[in-house]
């Protein structure tokens, strides 16, 4: 995989694009970090949100069964 994108590096150099081609990547890698920490943010408000309901509905006397 290293000399994969070692190779695509010296055909961008040979071929003047390599600005163009960081500049991709870095929108890709961009692209995916902001993702994830959204996909991360999302996860965590949720299962914080879902944690506060049960506890609220368990301390509720009214949603107990009879003893």
């Amino acid at each position: 995989m290293g000399w994969f994108v070692l190779i695509l590096v010296l055909i961008a150099i040979a071929f003047g694009i390599l600005g163009a081609v960081v500049k991709a990547m870095a929108f890709v890698v961009l692209t995916i970090i902001f993702t994830m920490l959204a996909l991360g943010a999302i996860a965590y408000f949720t299962i914080k949100h879902q944690a506060r309901r049960i506890l609220h509905d368990a301390s509720d006397p009214r949603r107990q069964l009879p003893s």
